[in-house]
């Protein structure tokens, strides 16, 4: 889609990383300045390079610290922060088992990085979006694991579910002060995690891979552009009533079962 986000600022978590590149290569082209954001500084820095009109910042949103020297950055290259879009999070590789085998440590890990940093990076970046009184938008990245549960992997679960519930809860907030919140809840994207896991060659679950996209009626996985599009989408003034809603990008899978 087109959409004229010329002058808006859009600020975007965990940008070096697939996903994050298909969410800033799809609002620069479509006129934003671009934030790119991530604890990669050095891959922040190369996204950005690609990009017509962005700044790099270093960010850890598990630091208020670290974020509030990431949004003062934003103020004062820009002036103005206008779209917040928290893609940052993890999952995790060597720990899928049962919820009373999870490893307690890796369970704050995912869980302070999937929903305590997106609610740390979310209060601070509303306060310049809510003192300029121009409205704004907040766009956080869920997954359909957060609408319909997956085994062994209990702390990602809970945390994208978590972001959905608080998403709706920023849009009864929020929107009455002219910001809306919405959230997309990606299926399984092609991102080089998720080659590694499911689709090259070694991947740690390649053999379910074929009985996984059975379940998916389009039969393949997402591009990060198509998650880059539906941001867009929401990102744009031409949607500004849609407040407090969960936009799943995933082929179907949550549609209902496959038979």
């Amino acid at each position: 889609m087109r959409s004229d986000l010329t002058g808006k600022v859009a600020f975007v978590t965990g940008a070096a990383g697939g996903i994050g590149r298909g969410i800033v290569s799809r609002l620069a082209a479509n006129g934003a300045s671009i934030v790119v954001a991530d604890i990669n500084e050095e891959g922040a820095r190369q996204v950005a390079a690609t990009l017509p009109d962005a700044l790099a910042v270093a960010v850890d949103i598990r630091d208020p610290e670290s974020i509030d020297r990431a949004v003062a950055a934003t103020v004062a290259a820009y002036g103005r922060l206008d779209i917040l879009v928290n893609n940052a999070g993890v999952n995790t590789h060597a720990h899928r088992v049962d919820v009373d085998a999870f490893p307690i440590e890796e369970w704050h890990r995912i869980v302070g990085i999937d929903l305590d940093g997106l609610f740390f990076m979310t209060r601070r970046a509303l306060a310049p979006m809510l003192a300029a009184g121009r409205g704004g938008r907040v766009v956080n990245i869920a997954s359909v694991v957060g609408l319909a549960a997956m085994r062994l992997q209990s702390p990602f679960v809970a945390a994208k579910a978590g972001i959905i519930h608080l998403t709706r809860s920023m849009a009864l907030e929020l929107g009455p002060k002219g910001v809306v919140a919405n959230a997309i809840a990606p299926g399984s994207i092609m991102t080089e995690g998720t080659k590694a896991l499911f689709y090259g060659a070694n991947g740690q679950f390649q053999a379910k891979t074929q009985a996984f996209m059975q379940h998916i009626p389009l039969g393949r996985p997402g591009t990060p552009e198509e998650i880059g599009e539906a941001v867009l989408f929401l990102s744009a003034p031409e949607s500004g009533y849609i407040n407090g809603q969960i936009l799943a990008v995933d082929g179907g899978w949550t549609a209902g079962y496959m038979m």
